[in-house]
């Protein structure tokens, strides 16, 4: 690759480029590019700034929910031998990087590594707008509160969270504020990129961290739900805070996630959760209803382009009896078989090869009917008041404050149609150490010594980490907690069922940056080489 082409390591938008001259020596634009320079503009540039790609089947396929169809269950007995959708699935199961004939294609690594960082060039390009628009004066205090503050706290945190979700897909996961000074993160980008560069340093893990958080204290503040014309495809303000509460969370300072999340919950939690109890009667109705955004449950929907949910219709890889064990087709603390929830929202193609859930239903956009092309949609129900819930709920836990940690899973298990009453003893008592599939060896203490899972939290934990892997199935965030806990996977590959193994820090748990933003001079993440086979026989040229 001739990296003298390569513009700005991590494809900043020509359109972003475009919105500023980088020499006004006319005074003149060249071109019929656009000009940021209105309150307005600025509003409408937002409009599109949010990242369209979607991290569930490269989160789920790295994960534990897909099972092998070809490989052999407990039992010995192999489902099919099915072919895969495409051959990143191969990859993505196998813990293997994926190969750059992905290219282009969505549903991949590179499309969420070009997708958020054309977020960041937006966002930052509506920030200096907004600084150059000041700086010209002639603001009227109607446009600067009305418009351009909460704007500019609206690309912040659009900021913040495309550089979280980066960090956290191709980096390690945060350890701590020492340790995490070790882990290449990736570069946290401030201002728009108006020159060509070769190479790019990455931030540690530690710096994204910490610059997230700045990012999120200096916009959240600025949020105002009265700009937006439809608030629920924007960072509002409930949005913005189950992002923050989520980071916090993350970066384990407990106390903020508490604070943010009770901004999205209110006193009254249970009448903002979603209602599980609403009979549909075909997916598509269900799908419809799951991202709808008069639902009090849904805080931040993301259009993405995707073709995931077609991998659900008898492909190598599904999500079958064998991979809902542990999941939605088993026990719980409160209930026994298929979790009370999901009834009427799964739906299957072929019971053995895999079921889905409504809410990835595919929403197809003609852009010609006649030849019936166009592109393929999957909304993202990004934020949620349940997941919201489960994340104070973990907060709860690591402050000892057990009783109000119990409360919060209880209201998520009576709005999932459980009709137990959850207790602290039917959590102790369900969740205990060798429990198959529910209770998980945790190598906290191994990824940082500040991460102290007690004899005592680790039942509720456990539970957490159920009641969100349910709760979230196919969205791609049990991943995100594979990674935070160290939790260990094995996965069982091919009619021969070779045994592949993650362990809790391996370098494999971050995914390779794309290949060409290697080829520009970017430090790529670390990997094993494997050396030939020391019998190889040098080959004799022969004149």
């Amino acid at each position: 690759m001739n990296t003298k082409k390569y513009i700005s390591f991590f494809f900043i938008v020509a359109a972003a480029l475009a919105l500023f001259s980088c020499d006004n020596y006319l005074n003149v634009e060249p071109d019929n590019r656009v000009t940021i320079n209105t309150p307005l503009k600025v509003k409408e540039l937002l409009i599109n700034a949010y990242p369209d790609a979607n991290y569930s089947l490269v989160a789920e396929f790295s994960a534990d929910n897909f099972f092998d169809n070809t490989s052999p269950n407990a039992v010995g007995v192999t489902y099919t031998n099915l072919n895969s959708y495409d051959r990143l699935d191969d990859d993505l199961f196998a813990w293997t990087d994926a190969r750059a004939s992905n290219i282009g294609a969505s549903d991949t690594p590179y499309s969420l590594w070009e997708a958020y960082y054309q977020s960041i060039a937006s966002a930052n390009a509506a920030l200096q707008a907004i600084d150059q628009i000041f700086q010209k004066g002639g603001v009227s205090a109607d446009d600067s509160a009305k418009i351009l503050m909460p704007c500019k706290g609206e690309a912040l945190i659009l900021r913040a969270y495309s550089h979280f979700m980066l960090v956290n897909f191709f980096s390690k996961a945060y350890k701590d504020a020492d340790r995490s000074k070790s882990d290449l993160g990736v570069r946290y980008v401030t201002a728009p990129i108006d020159e060509i560069v070769t190479k790019s340093v990455r931030n540690s893990v530690a710096e994204v961290y910490d610059l997230i958080a700045k990012d999120i204290e200096e916009g959240i503040g600025l949020i105002n739900d009265d700009v937006y014309d439809a608030p629920k495809y924007h960072f509002n303000k409930s949005a913005a805070h189950a992002f923050a509460a989520q980071f916090y969370l993350f970066k384990r300072d407990y106390p903020k996630v508490i604070e943010h999340a009770n901004v999205v919950l209110g006193t009254n939690p249970a009448a903002v959760l979603r209602n599980w109890t609403t009979a549909y009667s075909n997916s598509d109705q269900y799908a419809i209803s799951y991202i709808n955004a008069s639902v009090p449950a849904n805080l931040l929907l993301l259009p993405t382009h995707s073709v995931f949910f077609r991998r659900f219709q008898n492909y190598r890889y599904g999500y079958n009896e064998v991979a809902r064990r542990g999941s939605i087709d088993d026990n719980g603390p409160t209930w026994s078989s298929r979790a009370p929830f999901a009834q009427g929202w799964m739906w299957t193609t072929n019971s053995l090869y895999g079921s889905f859930m409504a809410k990835v239903k595919e929403q197809f956009e003609y852009t010609d009917k006649v030849a019936r092309i166009g592109y393929a949609h999957i909304v993202r129900t990004e934020y949620t008041t349940d997941a919201t819930l489960l994340d104070r709920a973990e907060a709860y836990i690591f402050m000892n404050q057990t009783d109000n940690a119990v409360a919060d899973l209880q209201a998520w298990n009576a709005s999932h149609r459980a009709t137990t009453v959850l207790t602290r003893s039917l959590i102790t008592n369900y969740y205990t150490p060798g429990k198959a599939y529910f209770s998980y060896d945790f190598h906290t203490g191994e990824l940082s010594p500040n991460f102290v899972v007690t004899t005592d939290q680790k039942p509720f934990v456990d539970c957490v980490l159920h009641f969100r892997r349910l709760d979230r199935v196919f969205e791609g965030f049990r991943w995100f907690d594979i990674k935070r806990y160290g939790i260990e996977l094995e996965h069982v590959i091919g009619p021969n069922a070779v045994h592949v193994k993650l362990t809790y820090d391996d370098d494999q748990k971050a995914f390779q940056i794309p290949s060409d933003v290697v080829g520009a001079g970017v430090e790529p993440n670390p990997r094993v080489i494997t050396p030939p086979p020391s019998d190889m026989v040098p080959i004799q040229l022969v004149d």
